[in-house]
C-alpha cells in the first residue's frame, strides 16, 4: 500500500525532534558569529556564545548532546586574508554535554575574527 504520511511535528520522549537524534552524520549543533562581539548570525541548537577572553569562547548547546565524546570543527576569517582554526581548549575545560569552549587559532596566536564557524558531530 502506498501513501503519504504527513507529521508536522515528530518528538521522542526527550521533546528532542527524533529524526535529529536518530541520525548519524548529521550536524546536532552549529554556530556563526562575530568573533568580536560573540553577536550569534545564524546557528542551530546553540543556546549562547560566551567571549571569555581574546579568540577563547563558549558555545553552549539548546539540547544536551547524548555523551561529551563529540567532534568540533569549524574556521574562521576576517574575509580578507586572514583565516584561522578552531581549537578544543581541553587545557581549560573539558568538554561537556552541556557546553564546549574553543579558541581560535593563527599560528601561535589567538585571535577575534569577525566571521567564526563552529559545528558539532556527535552520535
Amino acid at each position: 500500500m502506498a501513501g503519504t504520511l504527513t507529521i508536522s511535528t515528530l518528538n521522542d520522549s526527550s521533546g528532542v525532534l527524533a529524526t535529529q537524534n536518530g541520525m548519524t552524520g548529521i550536524a546536532k549543533a552549529w554556530a556563526y558569529f562575530n568573533g568580536s562581539t560573540a553577536a550569534i548570525t545564524g546557528s542551530f541548537n546553540v543556546s549562547s556564545i560566551t567571549k571569555n577572553s581574546t579568540g577563547d569562547y563558549t558555545l553552549t548547546f539548546t539540547t544536551a548532546m547524548p555523551n561529551a565524546t563529540y567532534a568540533l570543527t569549524g574556521s574562521a576569517g576576517s574575509g580578507n586574508t586572514t583565516f584561522a582554526a578552531l581549537c578544543s581548549n581541553y587545557t581549560v575545560a573539558s568538554p561537556t554535554t552541556s557546553a564546549v569552549r574553543f579558541q581560535v587559532t593563527n599560528a601561535a596566536s589567538v585571535v577575534d575574527l569577525p566571521y567564526v564557524n563552529a559545528v558539532i558531530f556527535s552520535s
